[in-house]
C-alpha cells in the first residue's frame, strides 16, 4: 500500500496503524446542519488514509502524498507547538489538539496522509482528513471512543483549531457511513438512521459534476451566512430556525438577508424530510423536483451559488437529468444530477458544451455509489 510504503520511506519505521475515511456528498439538507436542522448525506469511496504511529515526546510530523515532491522524507513537515501548524495540517494537528481538549494523554505522532477526494469540489476533504486522524489515534491509544463522538471531536478541531465554523454533517457523514445507504440526521439531537439508496435498481445514476470552480469558505461568505441565520433566530425569539413552524408568519417579522436565510433554512428541512420519505417508498425517481427547488433556494434565498454550479444544473436538465443542484458550502464546488442511466452521456455533452460556449475548462464528472464510513486497514 502506497501510504505504508511512504510511511517506511519518510519515518525509517512501519506505522502502527492506518485508517481511511471517506469524503461526503450530500444529496440534499444544504446550510441546516449549524441551524439544528436535518442533513441526508451520503458516503464516496473516495476519502483520505492516515499512517499514524506515537512519538516519545509531543513533536508531531506530518507528510501528505499530494505534496509535490519526489523524495517523501523532504517533504516532511515538524510542528513542535500546535500553535506552529499551518495550512493543512491544522486539519490534523487540530485533531491531536481536540483530544487534549477533551482530556485524553495524546502523544506526539509521525503521520503520513494519502488522499483521492477532489480537492475544492465541496466533498469534504477536510472532513475525511480529520476523521481518519482521529479514528487511528483511537485505535492506536485505544481511547474508547464512538463513531459520533469522533465526529464530535474532529467538528471541534475545524471549528476551534481550525476556525472554520461548520456543522456537523461532514464529520458525521465520514465516521458514520454504511454502504448503500444515505445518513439521516437531526443536527439537534444527532440522531442518524440509515436511509436505503439503491438508485441503480430504478435505472438512475447520481452524477456529480465538480465545476473547478474556486472553493473556499473560509473568507468570511460560509460565516457571514451563519451570522444571518443566527441573527434571525435571535430576532424571532427562537434557539435556531430550526424552530420555526409558522414561516409566514416569522418571514413577515424579518427583513433583507435575514428574511432570505430563513426562508431557505426551513424549506429546505421540510425538502429534506420528503427525500426521506420517498426514499423510504421506494421512489427515488420522484425526488428530482425537490433537488430542483433546493438550488433555486441556495441560488436566491441563500446566495450561495455561482455562475458554473447554475450552468451544470441548468444544462443537466436540459440534457435530460430529473433533477440537479449545487452541494456542499457553495460558492464553486460541485453540483449533482438525478439522471435515468440512458441519459448519462446527453446530460455530460449537454453541460460539457456549456461550460465550452462560457469559454471555461469542461468540469470533471464522477459516479459514486453511497459507500462506508470510516474503517481500520489492515
Amino acid at each position: 500500500m502506497r501510504v505504508a510504503e511512504a510511511f517506511q520511506a519518510a519515518y525509517g519505521r512501519p506505522a502502527d496503524v492506518i485508517w481511511h475515511a471517506p469524503g461526503r456528498v450530500n444529496l440534499i439538507g444544504e446550510h441546516t446542519d449549524y441551524n439544528n436542522g436535518f442533513v441526508l448525506p451520503y458516503a464516496l469511496p473516495w476519502g483520505v488514509t492516515a499512517a499514524l504511529s506515537p512519538r516519545d515526546d509531543d513533536t508531531v510530523r506530518l507528510l501528505s502524498l499530494q505534496t509535490p515532491g519526489d523524495d517523501p522524507s523532504g517533504a516532511v513537515r515538524t510542528v513542535a507547538g500546535y500553535d506552529q501548524a499551518e495550512g493543512w495540517t491544522r486539519y490534523a494537528v487540530g485533531v491531536l489538539w481536540a483530544l487534549r481538549q477533551a482530556g485524553h494523554a495524546v502523544p506526539g505522532a509521525d503521520i503520513v496522509i494519502d488522499g483521492d477526494v477532489p480537492q475544492g469540489a465541496g466533498l469534504s476533504s477536510s472532513a475525511a482528513l480529520e476523521v481518519a486522524v482521529a479514528s487511528a489515534l483511537n485505535d492506536l491509544l485505544s481511547l474508547g471512543l464512538a463513531p459520533l463522538d469522533l465526529a464530535l471531536l474532529s467538528q471541534k478541531a475545524e471549528n476551534d483549531f481550525v476556525g472554520m465554523p461548520c456543522g456537523i454533517m461532514d464529520q458525521a457523514a465520514s465516521a458514520l457511513s454504511r454502504e448503500g445507504h444515505a445518513l439521516f440526521m437531526d443536527c439537534r439531537t444527532l440522531a442518524t438512521r440509515t436511509v436505503p439508496l439503491d438508485l441503480s435498481a430504478a435505472g438512475l445514476e447520481l452524477l456529480i459534476i465538480d465545476t473547478g470552480a474556486h472553493h473556499e469558505l473560509a473568507d468570511g461568505q460560509y460565516a457571514r451566512r451563519r451570522q444571518d441565520c443566527e441573527n434571525a433566530a435571535k430576532h424571532l425569539g427562537v434557539d435556531s430556525l430550526r424552530d420555526v413552524t409558522d414561516l409566514a408568519a416569522a418571514l413577515s417579522r424579518l427583513t433583507g438577508d435575514e428574511r432570505k436565510r430563513t426562508q431557505h433554512v426551513v424549506t429546505e428541512n421540510h425538502r429534506v424530510e420528503a427525500v426521506v420519505g420517498l426514499l423510504r417508498a421506494g421512489v427515488p425517481q420522484e425526488i428530482g423536483a425537490l433537488l430542483n427547488a433546493s438550488h433555486l433556494s441556495l441560488r436566491d434565498q441563500y446566495e450561495v451559488s455561482c455562475p458554473e454550479l447554475d450552468v451544470a444544473v441548468e444544462s443537466a436538465i436540459r440534457g435530460g437529468a430529473r433533477g440537479a443542484r449545487m452541494t456542499g458550502g457553495g460558492f464553486g464546488g460541485s453540483a449533482i444530477a438525478l439522471v435515468p442511466a440512458g441519459r448519462l452521456d446527453s446530460v455530460r455533452t449537454e453541460i460539457t458544451d456549456a461550460y465550452l460556449g462560457n469559454s471555461w475548462a469542461p468540469p470533471r464528472f464522477l459516479q459514486a455509489p453511497p459507500s462506508a464510513g470510516a474503517r481500520r486497514i489492515s
